[in-house]
């Protein structure tokens, strides 16, 4: 089974550049260690743990629209619309799925896949 690593966007607004252009459709990868890591020795997220996002998505976002690259200046540019829905899409692709445990549904008979939570085991 072949797992995703790049998933398609539109942004709700889209990034207006000098030019006037919006460029709203893009591509997000997944996030790797060094992604996550490395952002966190640069200056400007030291003095303001905020901008941690900001780096990270321009690290992870690697088509927007017809831009030549995605960088920090392009995501400050961002309307707090697109900010957030980026933002969102990076914790849903990068979050850790649940373990799914397939079994016969006792009613119909058909397989099914039920998700595992760890945290409700037990109690």
């Amino acid at each position: 089974m072949a797992w995703q690593i790049e998933y398609e966007f539109t942004l709700p607004k889209g990034y207006r550049d000098m030019q006037g252009t919006i460029h709203r459709d893009g591509v997000m990868r997944l996030a790797t260690a060094a992604d996550e890591i490395l952002p966190l020795k640069d200056p400007r997220v030291q003095q303001n743990a905020g901008y941690l996002s900001v780096i990270l998505l321009a690290r992870v976002i690697t088509k927007l629209g017809s831009l030549q690259a995605v960088d920090t200046n392009v995501i400050e540019g961002l309307y707090t619309m697109d900010l957030a829905y980026l933002q969102d899409l990076y914790d849903r692709i990068n979050s850790m799925e649940a373990p799914m445990y397939a079994c016969t549904c006792p009613q119909c008979g058909k397989e099914i896949h039920v998700p595992i939570n760890f945290m409700e085991a037990g109690r």
